[in-house]
């Protein structure tokens, strides 16, 4: 027995000498195109390689935790286990009824309870930090640092409100800004970077940074503040005091802050770190990751979940004409929106900002104007859903009795608006809202918020988000924002996190030298075939129609044709496109196809490679820029044709054009 304890004892002893002597480990993607070499020493850290080449040096990871311990520092393996994984994912209300998710696997068990996880897909790296103890502490802060061989080219969003340099102030942010493209080391370091971002790491090979699984702890934002060719991370810290305020006193303003970045209260997962990885355009606005990495769906009962088409009143101010009352946040108002909505199987109406008491945070006080019973009623006889706009503190602080009083009333969905941080108390709003509306069967859009990061799988009831520079945004910016180079990269950078609120379908179209902002009667920059193009592009499960019900009856071939592109996807196919420059995709619902595109302010002709479709001809649609389109931006052609696999397309775009293409 003294032999056999011995000899035991010798054998753990060596696997674990064993252990501590492989420092190094290399994990592959199931095609071989991707490697990441992770190394355990004084620091821990990982690269990435495509097809041979570096694009990510050894970058140090880590998390300081106020035990006064650092995970990733001096680690101490106590065990390696590998796994690959092809299964196949059911994505009810995404760009694809399934997606795969396919890939290889390491997890490096370290002494002290905890681990790290690294994934190898074909079209990315992930990795992020499990805890193993059941025990409360704090998280200090977590390194994690995107370190290039090179002086790489960067396309990020800024942070836009707030000091230069003060990240305390930048922190209260909307996620809404176009993108500045320069060199790293030319990087503005007073400010703050939100995620998705993309880096030229290579000549020829993109990464796009983002995470997923942000549950219960801060967003993480990217700052060039130590130099060089480097990228790290910066996380909000804990809220310490609060006091209502903001817009309308519909928001919690941060007056103080904690030494610590995220509570923990016992065993959990930490947030995936993700690199999308390719050489190929097309391929990063084709990525799932964001969706997969997220966690599984909470829902076993999905059937109620109704995604569709909104008909929106604040981005055109409430204005109707031809008809014989006053419009504005009134019971007549959105009653002409309802016949609308039924008169065009759209599935919701919403009522924005304006129906509650204002400057109450209170959503049980309705201003005199609005009988909302009367209009829930009106809508269900007329098959259309009410959806109704809150402001966050109003909603957070009577959630359940909110939530239940309207769903008992006949409301379908909220869309809470002004959280306007991600720190680790309001990421755990976001899931709790998620988890309370579909306890009543209430869908969620989530405007004035942060990019998806997953939570759209684990909560399916969550149709939409903002954390975009929309078309909103069209009501007041000045004449030389460009609007249409950024909806250009928006499908290669922000969309691979997931779907966005983005407004699309003005009636009002302008070229770059007519578009002028204007608050009551707005306009899109770009062509009237771009706007139709945009519901095919851009993914939005719960998609508003932004403009006046007046300027769609007076447009019927464009209203019809909106309305009838579905919101939700079997397949999805990116056809073509190269980031800033153009897209093309092709979406598939049931046996029906669309294929959109748009440019930026460089004209084009585009090939459309029709080879996805079956065997024989089918009848076609077309909407395209008309030929005066460059300079009468609402000029348009429809025109009916057939088509086939065997016939690519040749379409003309106009400056900041589009077109809509529905296949039968």
């Amino acid at each position: 027995m003294k032999k056999l304890n011995l000899l035991l004892t010798c054998t753990c002893a060596f696997l674990s000498l064993s252990l501590q002597a492989q420092k190094q480990f290399l994990l592959s993607s199931p095609d071989g195109k991707l490697t990441s070499r992770i190394e355990v020493g004084d620091r821990l850290t990982y690269d990435i390689s495509h097809s041979g080449e570096q694009v990510l040096s050894p970058s140090p990871i880590s998390i300081k935790t106020g035990q006064g311990k650092t995970w990733g520092e001096k680690a101490r393996l106590s065990k390696v286990s590998r796994r690959s994984n092809d299964t196949q994912v059911s994505s009810p209300f995404y760009r694809s009824s399934q997606v795969r998710d396919y890939y290889n696997e390491i997890t490096l068990r370290f002494k002290g309870d905890y681990s790290v996880v690294f994934r190898a897909y074909n079209d990315g790296i992930a990795y992020r930090f499990e805890s193993h103890s059941s025990k409360s502490f704090c998280i200090l802060n977590e390194e994690v640092s995107y370190q290039f061989p090179s002086d790489a080219t960067a396309t990020v969003p800024y942070v836009f409100r707030g000091k230069d340099g003060d990240f305390n102030d930048q922190f209260f942010n909307s996620f809404e800004n176009i993108y500045t493209t320069a060199p790293i080391s030319q990087l503005n370091k007073q400010r703050l970077m939100f995620l998705p971002l993309v880096v030229q790491a290579t000549p020829k090979v993109k990464v796009c940074i983002t995470e997923s699984d942000l549950n219960n702890y801060p967003g993480m934002y990217l700052s060039n503040a130590e130099g060089k060719n480097m990228l790290s991370a910066v996380m909000a810290p804990y809220p310490k005091t609060l006091k209502q305020g903001g817009h309308n006193e519909l928001q919690m303003l941060v007056e103080g802050r904690e030494d610590f970045i995220a509570k923990v209260d016992g065993k959990r997962t930490f947030p995936w770190r993700i690199a999308i990885v390719t050489d190929k355009d097309t391929q990063l606005a084709a990525s799932n990751l964001s969706y997969l990495l997220g966690e599984p769906s909470k829902l076993t009962d999905t059937s109620w979940i109704k995604p569709g088409k909104v008909a929106w009143e604040w981005w055109n101010d409430w204005n109707l004409d031809g008809v014989d009352f006053k419009t504005g946040v009134n019971n007549a108002t959105y009653k002409a929106y309802i016949d609308f909505a039924a008169q065009h199987g759209i599935e919701y109406v919403i009522l924005d900002e304006g129906w509650a008491v204002n400057l109450k945070a209170d959503l049980m006080q309705v201003v005199k104007d609005i009988d909302l019973k009367e209009l829930t009623d009106y809508a269900k006889a007329r098959n259309v859903g009410i959806i109704l706009w809150a402001g966050y503190y109003a909603f957070e602080r009577d959630m359940e009795n909110v939530c239940r009083h309207y769903s008992e009333l006949g409301v379908k969905g909220f869309k809470v608006d002004f959280m306007d941080r991600d720190d680790q108390m309001m990421t755990d709003f976001n899931h709790r809202a998620a988890a309370m509306c579909a306890k009543y069967k209430l869908v969620l859009d989530l405007h004035g918020t942060h990019k998806p990061a997953g939570l759209n799988r684990t909560y399916p009831n969550v149709l939409n988000f903002e954390g975009v520079h929309g078309l909103e945004q069209m009501k007041w910016r000045p004449a030389d924002t460009d609007q249409v180079t950024y909806e250009t990269m928006l499908p290669f950078i922000r969309q691979t996190s997931g779907p966005m609120d983005y407004t699309q379908g003005a009636m009002r179209n302008a070229t770059r030298s007519t578009y002028y902002p204007c608050n009551s009667e707005p306009m899109s920059q770009g062509t009237r075939c771009r706007q139709l193009a945009l519901y095919v592009i851009l993914e939005s499960p719960l998609n508003m129609m932004c403009d006046t019900p007046s300027n769609y009856q007076r447009e019927p071939e464009c209203t019809e044709a909106i309305s009838q592109v579905p919101t939700v996807w079997d397949e999805t196919i990116v056809l073509d496109g190269k980031m800033g420059e153009y897209v093309v995709m092709a979406r598939r619902k049931g046996d029906c196809w669309y294929v959109g595109g748009i440019t930026n302010w460089e004209a084009r002709t585009v090939n459309v490679n029709l080879s996805f479709l079956p065997e024989g001809s089918r009848q076609a649609v077309l909407f395209k820029d008309g030929v005066n389109a460059d300079r009468m931006a609402r000029d348009y052609k429809r025109e009916s044709l057939t088509v086939g696999k065997q016939q690519p397309l040749q379409i003309h775009l106009a400056p900041g054009g589009g077109f809509l293409l529905k296949i039968q």
